[in-house]
């Protein structure tokens, strides 16, 4: 006779080679995404991010069904999560992004308004910066964005490179409102776009003391949560005339010295256009008798030309989105040409009536362009893009209909710019290339060296030096030297994430961001 048979023992073990083997796989997944050398930081934060909530919620899985843990500490577990995804949206706020990655910047949920401005006392000069700026001085202009010429370049007052020895003397600080927009400088005065409430302002201050002088306002507010809310474009002041373009679209004619109205055109508005992901960006460009702006994301105009005077609308072109990059006046075969990066194209215009004398494919679309296109003397461009676009440098040559043709000289992943742009001299690129300073040789498209960490900021070619200023706030000053990386200088000029585009008047640094603003006279040379 049989034995009864023995109840089966409930299973033991907790399978604990599930979390052990995915901890492992998303090891080495991380590990090859970050040892790719030229795969960017964005598309490395992305895949770090896929890669981290996969494996956590693998995890999870385990842990809730497969672990065998008791039923009572998962349930608890399971309480916990739930609450914790209740209180997270209280007392968590998302602040933008990282890094200008794209991914969220978690923050401690607190309402941050933006100061209204106003005066703060400077820092006591350090010992040795005695600042030399008389009621007299004159601030050389700098009226549009990217500097005078638009072209990343600014010439070297004689700059002091050793700043231990002779520090920069703060000259004021103040709190500004929101926005990435930078400042243009005319008559001693400097203009930028900031966002107060909701209200948009456009604020001149006296470059020598930071005092406000005027300010004019639209009721509009451009909001998005990775770059930020606020106005984004640089205004440009020509002559008895200024012009700002802000973030939902609304274009201003105002007197410089006043602030008092000329006109003003609701550019999406009027054109049927819807606004593009990060808002409206590009900088208005002016020529004699014309003011140029951007449109949006709908399939043309690409670019709208008024009278400058009075706001009429004279011509209209292309037939691709806009971009996020500012049109240049510049020249081909010694002909004046309009050159603008848009969303998926390469375009040169006439200036008079628009028409469209080149149109170089450069796709795609998904992917926001943003760097500045640069001339490259005569009859070349160099373009470039972050998300894994890369760069290119074409040269232009004479056609039939259109009248331009452009060939594409080399192209390849060396420099890669997001957001920023970069300059020319003496037949190499400076800039940088995914939050490094880099230079590149143009008749070969290698990259000569790649060093330093600046994040998600800007660069300004000061002649001979590269004036770079970094994402977390900080400006470095840099040799713009083929042979080698060398930096000479720091200056914690701001303390929180900076996207704005420095300026340089003489010797005279703007700077500011979505929080503050500052403006620091730079030692020069005995």
């Amino acid at each position: 006779m049989k034995p009864p048979a023995r109840p089966m023992a409930p299973p033991t073990g907790h399978r604990l080679w599930a979390p052990i083997g995915i901890g492992i796989l998303a090891t080495g997944l991380l590990a090859i995404v970050h040892l790719q050398p030229d795969l960017e930081r964005n598309l490395k934060a992305w895949a770090t991010g896929a890669i981290l909530i996969l494996s956590v919620s693998l995890t999870l899985i385990w842990f809730l069904f497969l672990s065998r843990l008791p039923a009572r500490l998962r349930l608890a577990t399971t309480g916990l999560l739930v609450l914790a995804g209740v209180l997270a949206p209280l007392i968590l706020t998302v602040d933008g992004s990282v890094s200008g990655t794209g991914l969220p910047r978690i923050a401690w949920r607190q309402r941050v308004l933006p100061g209204t401005p106003s005066r703060l006392p400077s820092t006591p000069p350090s010992v040795g910066s005695t600042p030399t700026t008389n009621p007299t001085h004159v601030f050389p202009d700098v009226p549009q964005f990217f500097g005078p010429d638009r072209s990343g370049r600014v010439a070297n007052p004689g700059l002091a490179t050793d700043w231990n020895l002779r520090p920069p003397h703060l000259l004021w600080r103040v709190p500004v409102g929101l926005g990435w927009s930078s400042f243009s400088i005319a008559e001693d005065l400097a203009f930028t776009l900031e966002q107060h409430e909701e209200e948009e302002r456009l604020v001149a201050r006296e470059v020598r003391t930071g005092t406000e002088r005027w300010t004019h306002s639209n009721r509009t507010r451009f909001s998005e949560w990775q770059g930020g809310d606020g106005p984004r474009s640089t205004p440009t002041v020509v002559s008895n005339r200024l012009y700002s373009y802000g973030g939902t679209g609304i274009l201003d004619c105002l007197d410089p010295r006043t602030g008092s109205p000329v006109w003003t055109r609701s550019i999406l508005k009027d054109f049927a256009q819807p606004n593009l992901t990060w808002g409206v960006s590009a900088s208005p460009l002016v020529t004699s008798n014309l003011v140029i702006v951007t449109t949006g994301a709908g399939a043309g105009p690409t670019l709208i030309a008024l009278d400058r005077f009075t706001g009429e609308t004279r011509w209209q072109a292309g037939a691709d989105q806009a971009s996020y990059a500012s049109p240049l006046l510049t020249q081909v075969h010694q002909r004046p040409v309009i050159a603008s990066l848009n969303a998926a194209s390469f375009t040169l215009h006439d200036p008079s009536d628009g028409r469209i004398l080149l149109d170089h494919p450069w796709p795609d679309a998904r992917y926001p362009k943003a760097a500045q296109p640069v001339p490259v003397g005569d009859n070349r461009f160099f373009l470039s893009s972050g998300y894994g676009r890369g760069c290119q440098l074409i040269q232009v040559r004479a056609a039939t209909n259109p009248p331009f043709e452009a060939v594409v000289l080399w192209k390849n992943l060396v420099m890669k710019n997001q957001f920023n742009s970069v300059a020319v001299r003496d037949n190499h690129l400076f800039g940088l290339d995914d939050g490094f300073l880099a230079c590149v040789d143009l008749t070969t498209g290698k990259r000569v060296w790649k060093d330093g960490r600046y994040g998600s900021g800007q660069s300004l070619l000061v002649d001979d030096l590269i004036l770079v200023q970094a994402e977390p706030g900080f400006i470095a000053l840099a040799a713009a030297n083929p042979a080698g990386f060398s930096e000479s200088a720091r200056l914690p000029a701001l303390d929180s994430k900076t996207w704005n585009h420095p300026v340089l008047s003489g010797r005279h640094l703007l700077v500011r961001n979505d929080r503050e603003a500052a403006c620091y006279e730079l030692p020069i040379q005995p």
